[in-house]
């Protein structure tokens, strides 16, 4: 029986990635959305025409509750358990400080952290009875060392990201591990709409001198669901290309 992924946020970006290289690997895969049907869709299909595995699409909010009982229900119901959980699913709302509401703040909490809570939560008594499962989330370098006050709450909820994996490591253990992964720049179709010339500049503080590719943030996260990683759990990947200094 193939191994089942759930992935939030997983028909754009980095998510697309990584539902990708799970099929790759012979996954079910589970691929959670917000609101862009025909990129779910077209996802699904490709997948499962490359790959010849199964797919499903399950559009919801993670933020919401009803909508994480329903993405779990639904893998369940079609495939039986949960393997891999990776919580990927977030936004940003970049603005000045002093024009950053409280809506703001709490829209970004609630989707960026409160979300993998949620799913985790209601995820674990399939996790936990999975010999070899983990959960992988996606936090960043910004809830690390990377300051841009215009991203101040998104900020936060990726610091609190790294803390949550750290606590479920614990609530987990010893059969289920939970590590995070704190990429830098990625090269995806929001960061492109950049300034050139911000672009440029951060490249320069980049070791490596270029934004990552999402399937090098994917490499990662599958390594860390695999065996290979077996003996890694409550950790924080970075893969930033080198920082240079902020």
């Amino acid at each position: 029986m193939n191994k089942t992924v759930i992935v939030t946020g997983g028909s754009r970006g980095i998510g697309k990635a990584i539902s990708t290289r799970f099929a790759k690997e012979g996954y079910n895969v589970v691929i959670n959305y917000f609101s862009n049907d025909n990129a779910a869709t077209t996802l699904k299909e490709e997948l499962e025409k490359m790959y010849n595995i199964n797919v499903i699409t399950v559009k919801g909010d993670v933020s919401k509750e009803e909508d994480v009982k329903n993405l779990i229900d639904t893998t369940v119901k079609e495939f039986k358990t949960i393997n891999v959980l990776v919580n990927n699913a977030g936004i940003a709302i970049d603005k000045p400080f002093l024009d950053k509401t409280v809506e703001d703040f709490q829209k970004t909490l609630s989707t960026n952290l409160i979300g993998p809570f949620l799913t985790s939560k209601y995820a674990y008594n399939y996790l936990i009875n999975e010999k070899g499962s983990s959960i992988i989330n996606i936090s960043s370098t910004n809830g690390i060392d990377t300051l841009y006050p215009e991203s101040i709450d998104y900020d936060a909820s990726k610091a609190g990201l790294i803390s949550l994996t750290k606590n479920l490591s614990t609530v987990y253990a010893p059969q289920v591990r939970v590590n995070s992964v704190a990429p830098g720049w990625v090269k995806t179709d929001m960061n492109s709409e950049l300034d050139k010339d911000f672009m440029k500049d951060e490249e320069d503080k980049i070791l490596l001198q270029r934004f990552a590719e999402p399937e090098e943030i994917a490499n990662v996260v599958y390594f860390l669901s695999s065996s290979e990683a077996s003996y890694i759990t409550g950790e924080v990947i970075v893969v930033d290309g080198g920082s240079n200094g902020y």
